[in-house]
């Protein structure tokens, strides 16, 4: 049997419209993943929403600026989740139970993806679990948004580098 120390991993993000949340994990854990000297493991990383409102578009403006604000490069084009992603990525974290629900409805029974929250991965109890939509708020929801991804994604780095 493979295990994710013997394998590339390819990762992906999911929420509604993929301007804010989803797009502002992949970045995060790029950047996360690279700091840790675990870039080569995990190699694969997108984020995509359960629609396509935003197909195309690039992340929202304060998504991109609580980026930069971290120091965390972000570049994306919004897409919608397609069947091929449940084969192509090792893991689909979703950031709301909605959005996890919706991805489990659509999933084909034998596609190899583990669907789950991204907030599942969370060791800081102060930390919600779930990663709240920021689009209709100001820039404290960025930031939480931010600080939420980063603990996950340190806390995913760290699982899988101890299966190393």
């Amino acid at each position: 049997m493979t295990t994710d120390q013997d394998r590339e991993i390819a990762v992906a993000f999911c929420c509604l419209g993929n301007i804010c949340r989803s797009p502002m994990a992949e970045a995060v854990l790029r950047h996360v993943a690279k700091e840790a000297g675990m870039d080569k493991t995990i190699t694969d990383i997108d984020s995509f929403g359960t629609s396509g409102f935003h197909a195309g578009d690039s992340p929202d403006r304060r998504t991109v600026q609580t980026c930069r604000q971290n120091n965390v490069p972000v570049n994306h084009f919004s897409r919608q989740v397609v069947m091929d992603d449940f084969n192509r990525f090792d893991y689909i974290f979703a950031m709301d139970r909605q959005n996890l629900e919706d991805l489990n409805y659509m999933r084909p029974k034998d596609s190899k993806a583990k669907v789950e929250l991204f907030g599942n991965y969370r060791e800081d109890m102060k930390l919600d679990r779930i990663v709240n939509d920021p689009y209709y708020g100001g820039p404290d929801g960025f930031q939480r948004n931010f600080r939420q991804l980063e603990h996950f994604s340190s806390v995913f780095v760290k699982n899988i580098a101890s299966k190393q």
